[in-house]
């Protein structure tokens, strides 16, 4: 497998990027490649300082970097030799099978639809968090950062790729999906919410079960959890930094480690055409270590065939 890496991607890159794909090359097999993106002085610099082997890395060189305050749109259009840009262009062509960074979000969006695109009947794809249960186990938080503004249809379509992939990818066998929501009942939440609960509780495409508050994210009852990306990525963020204070504090607790992000790496980009994983901007070499390791399991799972094959198998 050939895993593609935006090395210029993250708030601590490349220096970050670079050291993880260093570790994470240590637990690949030897049929696997890193391709990393970006200044080939740079990234051949901080594999010396490391006592690496460049030989073992494919560096595709790239002037430009696409940083967290551009334009996503303007940016990908006019830095065509940035790691990002030139990346998907990799992926697009078959040069390499995923593609990740830690790098802007919506320039990962917009790289995506400019590139492989999406999947048939998919609207927008959205970006899928696993969420650790309080009594084992995970669900499934979607969207978390890539539609801010999402409108109820987008809502509805959420939970069936949430589904699908809760189905396919974690073996639940009749996924039960939820709303996010500021209550249980029927009438709560803003036009969006009360909108998009009344196209869910009529779908057959899942199992709808109704509103969800943030409380049940942590229990078991929903597997997956439907919201915008506005409020799924303020949930995320939220919960990861309360995880942090409690460490800080030196408060030992097995289910809240299971919130660290570093364990999980990136999150994939459901609905698109192709393994796309998105990492945290503040990612550390052992996020993205678990970033690239989550590239090859998602790849190498055919999660991206099996949500395309079920999309079209829906009514």
């Amino acid at each position: 497998m050939r895993i593609g890496l935006d090395a210029m991607g993250g708030d601590f890159a490349p220096e970050a990027v670079v050291c993880g794909a260093i570790m994470a090359r240590e637990e690949l097999s030897s049929d696997d490649r890193i391709v990393l993106f970006g200044r080939q002085d740079e990234i051949l610099r901080i594999i010396s300082e490391q006592g690496a082997d460049a030989n073992a890395f494919d560096i595709v060189h790239t002037e430009q970097v696409i940083d967290m305050h551009d334009k996503p749109i303007k940016a990908f259009s006019q830095k065509t030799d940035s790691s990002l840009a030139v990346g998907f262009r990799y992926l697009k062509a078959g040069k390499i099978d995923s593609f990740a960074s830690a790098g802007s979000t919506g320039a990962m969006l917009v790289g995506t639809m400019y590139s492989v695109g999406v999947m048939e009947k998919v609207l927008r794809p959205c970006l899928a968090a696993l969420i650790p249960k309080e009594k084992g186990g995970v669900s499934l938080l979607v969207d978390v950062g890539v539609n801010p503004d999402a409108k109820p249809e987008l809502l509805y379509q959420f939970g069936l790729l949430g589904s699908i992939y809760a189905k396919c990818a974690l073996g639940i066998e009749d996924p039960k999906v939820a709303l996010a929501n500021i209550g249980e009942e029927e009438e709560k939440g803003n036009a969006q919410t009360q909108a998009a609960h009344k196209l869910m509780k009529q779908s057959k495409q899942y199992n709808f079960i109704g509103n969800a508050e943030p409380i049940e994210i942590f229990k078991s009852n929903a597997d997956v959890i439907v919201c915008d990306g506005f409020v799924g990525n303020m949930l995320m963020k939220h919960t990861e930094a309360f995880a942090r204070v409690i460490a800080k504090r030196g408060l030992v607790d097995e289910y809240i480690a299971r919130f660290n992000y570093e364990i999980y790496g990136g999150l994939p980009l459901l609905g698109a055409n192709g393994v796309v994983i998105i990492g945290h901007g503040v990612s550390n070499k052992k996020a993205i270590k678990s970033m690239i390791l989550q590239s090859k399991k998602i790849y190498t799972s055919g999660i991206t065939e099996k949500l395309h094959e079920a999309l079209l198998d829906e009514e």
